[in-house]
């Protein structure tokens, strides 16, 4: 690895990791705030819809999250082919919001039970736009991750300002919805500037084969990442429909906090990924070695996390949510080893198989798993309510690692991970 490398790597590591102090710290600031004033029902109509809404956020995502940011990774140097390529896929994804946003609204229309609350939608809505005018993907693939920083944390700002301001009772949900869902439209808003004028990069037609290359390039990613929403989105969304608000934000704040805790590993793995992708290219050896200490470093540090999580459950649902949801403390205590099983699955199925074009086996396994996670979900929920949502989740995860690392085996990478001397990248 060359000493700029070495730097770049370092300096988009310590930029990820400062949005993630600040994706911790602005939380722990509102979302104890939120749970008090909207209760456990106000609390579960948000995530309820913001779990109905994800379906057409990964829809207009179309996996370009990780197959763009390959591409602009390989093609940074070339000022040209950059610029086509950004604009492929803005429009791509603007297509897929627009087209996503009339079946939205026609799904609202005609479901009572929706059309009673469609403020909330369409408050909740204002995220996928933000995606689509926020394009960290880009940033990702150029390595300039400080970018990201700025604009997410001034965006969340705002939020946090507007939350204290104008959430004061429990008929406040639907503008909380709203004053979440602006972070992230703020950020892609104040975005556009710095694409324009700092990285040089100009939106034009790109043609059609440009689009049809970026949408069939993302293809095998959003099919992992639809396979991915049903079983962590939708566990919220099917809660909903089987059980009802209140339950949906025990589990919603069970899961709030457990994700805080797998972000942890977040600014690692987003840095690294575009890194191993260009080592990939240069010395498939050298790529396996760097992978090999990721999963080391990585798995010893979120096998600690997911067992301080599980000791210290009922004392965080406690502080941080109040004695109001303590349904939430066994959902938690389920769920903690999370952070170590998609610790290794992301550096299984993210670093490893999307990197030595094994996507298609990536959809394959997800798409299994998901199938198989409703299967669990439908009776688990019946029998042990939110409890039995947790489970599901958890056994859902350790299934998709599982099979991955039988993939990677099977393609005669897993020992290079796994026993792969420290020397190398």
């Amino acid at each position: 690895m060359t000493e700029l490398a070495t730097t770049r790597l370092r300096g988009n590591i310590l930029s990820l990791m400062t949005l993630q102090g600040a994706n911790y710290i602005l939380p722990l600031i509102t979302v104890p705030y939120l749970v008090r004033v909207l209760g456990p029902e106000g609390f579960g109509r948000i995530a309820f819809a913001q779990a109905f809404v994800q379906y057409f956020a990964v829809l207009t995502d179309y996996g370009f999250n990780l197959s763009a940011t390959r591409a602009v990774a390989v093609a940074r140097d070339d000022n040209e082919r950059l610029a086509q390529l950004f604009s492929a896929v803005v429009l791509v994804k603007a297509g897929l919001m627009a087209g996503s946003f009339v079946a939205m609204l026609a799904i609202v229309a005609f479901v009572p039970s929706f059309e009673r609350d469609w403020p909330l939608y369409l408050a909740v809505y204002l995220g996928v736009v933000g995606s689509v005018l926020f394009p960290v993907w880009l940033f990702q693939g150029l390595e300039r991750m400080r970018y990201i920083t700025v604009l997410s944390v001034l965006g969340r700002l705002v939020s946090v300002v507007a939350i204290f301001a104008m959430v004061h009772r429990k008929e406040d949900y639907r503008l909380a919805a709203a004053v979440q869902s602006s972070a992230v439209l703020i950020a892609g808003l104040l975005a556009w500037p710095v694409i324009s004028r700092t990285l040089k990069v100009h939106l034009r037609w790109p043609g059609v084969a440009a689009l049809r290359s970026a949408l069939l390039d993302g293809w095998h990613v959003f099919l992992s990442t639809v396979a991915v929403n049903v079983y962590t989105s939708s566990t919220v969304f099917f809660l909903g429909l089987l059980t009802n608000p209140t339950a949906v934000g025990y589990f919603a704040a069970a899961q709030k906090l457990v994700k805080a805790a797998q972000g942890l590993t977040g600014p690692i793995s987003q840095a690294v990924y575009p890194h191993v992708g260009a080592l990939v290219a240069r010395s498939r050896p050298a790529a396996l070695a760097f992978i090999s200490r990721l999963l080391r470093w990585q798995g010893i540090a979120t096998l600690f996390v997911s067992l301080l999580l599980f000791l210290s459950a009922a004392t965080l649902v406690r502080f941080l949510f109040g004695p109001q949801f303590g349904a939430s403390v066994r959902p938690v205590e389920w769920m903690a080893a999370l952070p170590f099983v998609i610790g290794l699955s992301n550096v299984f199925g993210v670093q490893t198989m999307f990197n030595f074009d094994m996507t298609s086996s990536v959809s394959r396994i997800l798409i299994l798993c998901s199938l198989v996670h409703i299967a669990l979900l439908l009776p688990l929920v019946h029998w042990f309510g939110v409890d039995g949502a947790a489970a599901s989740v958890l056994l859902t995860e350790i299934a998709v690692t599982g099979l991955m690392g039988v993939a990677l085996m099977r393609r005669g990478l897993l020992r290079a991970i796994i026993r792969m001397p420290a020397g190398g990248a």
